[in-house]
């Protein structure tokens, strides 16, 4: 165990795991002489709109995950469709994105103080970063420098899905660099937010197509989501709109505060997710679990490195990329 927090924690030195061995670094306060004051900017919009609906604050931090899991941090996940081309927003893991305003609230005010200096990629990072220290005291330094990728394609979009074992989430983290710390610490962040019923109904009613609920799913977890999620109310049609449910039913605080909740939950067989109550079936994943749900501060801690190993991932750098004057189309459109 000691030596995969070792392993974690020097994976941290370098920031950034670059797209080719010339581009140049993420850097720490890469806008200082360029645009001054870019990430006073991001926060004063994000604590802005949270101070209208704290739902924000999950939102930001999910979009930077399903951003950098598809082609890197490169802020594709943010392009419309266009000319033909089905765009990563367009892919079902990605219909329930929200607060993408947000993103675009962000550059418009960048684009007055600094036309064409910070990219969209680096608003996503920062404004999750934001997110974290407002939802949760979880405060870390994010090196910056990204640029934004061209090309995005719905057909690309392989997210790992709720209802996936422990050993294929852990396989696809690892496939962008991520370990099992990073995974099990991550996935604490479903503590926040509400998840649409369409992603509990097999383990409500259909479990691996057994025809009966997940039995080891604890009875009064399953009677509460079952009261919320009623059979046959989500149909391809409505499946971005359908009811939703707590992530975390045990949060003392409310769905909007990043806390180390959920590891109780999972602990405890009341994790609302199939992926975070896998969780407590991986030895190794369960003893960080363990350490979490009695240790506030090492979750956060361990959030904020996660987060910004999570926020390097194949990014563009240098001449690499563009910035985009528009977070929703590449520049040559």
């Amino acid at each position: 165990m000691a030596s995969l927090w070792h392993y974690s924690i020097l994976l941290l030195a370098v920031f950034a795991v670059q797209a080719s061995a010339s581009a140049p670094p993420l850097q720490l306060h890469f806008y200082a002489q360029s645009c001054p004051g870019a990430e006073t900017i991001v926060r004063q919009v994000v604590q802005h709109r949270a101070a209208q609906d704290r739902s924000v604050l999950p939102a930001l931090i999910r979009l930077q995950f399903h951003d950098c899991f598809v082609r890197g941090c490169d802020g594709s996940v943010l392009i419309d469709s266009a000319g033909g081309n089905v765009a990563e927003k367009e892919a079902d893991p990605n219909l329930t994105l929200r607060m993408l305003d947000v993103i675009d609230d962000v550059k418009a005010a960048l684009e007055t103080a600094c036309p064409g200096v910070v990219s969209c990629a680096d608003i996503i990072g920062l404004a999750a970063r934001d997110a974290a220290a407002m939802a949760g005291r979880v405060r870390y330094q994010l090196p910056t420098g990204r640029r934004d990728g061209t090309v995005s394609s719905a057909a690309e979009v392989h997210l790992p899905s709720p209802s996936v074992s422990f050993a294929d989430a852990l396989s696809a983290f690892s496939n962008i660099g991520l370990d099992v710390v990073d995974l099990t610490t991550l996935l604490g962040s479903h503590t926040m937010g509400f998840c649409h019923c369409m992603f509990v109904m097999d383990r409500l009613y259909d479990f691996k197509k057994t025809g009966t609920p997940d039995q080891t799913m604890d009875a009064g977890l399953r009677a509460s989501l079952q009261g919320s999620c009623p059979p046959h109310t989500v149909t391809p049609q409505n499946e971005s709109g359908d009811a939703i449910v707590p992530m975390n039913l045990l949060a003392p605080h409310g769905p909007f505060r990043l806390d180390n909740s959920f590891y109780r939950s999972v602990l405890a067989g009341k994790a609302v997710l199939q992926i975070d109550q896998e969780l407590a079936s991986d030895g190794m994943a369960r003893l960080i679990a363990a350490k979490f749900a009695v240790g506030p501060r090492k979750f956060r801690k361990q959030f904020a490195r996660s987060m910004v190993k999570l926020a390097s991932v194949h990014v563009l750098t240098g001449e690499q990329g563009e910035v985009r004057l528009n977070c929703r189309k590449v520049n040559s459109r």
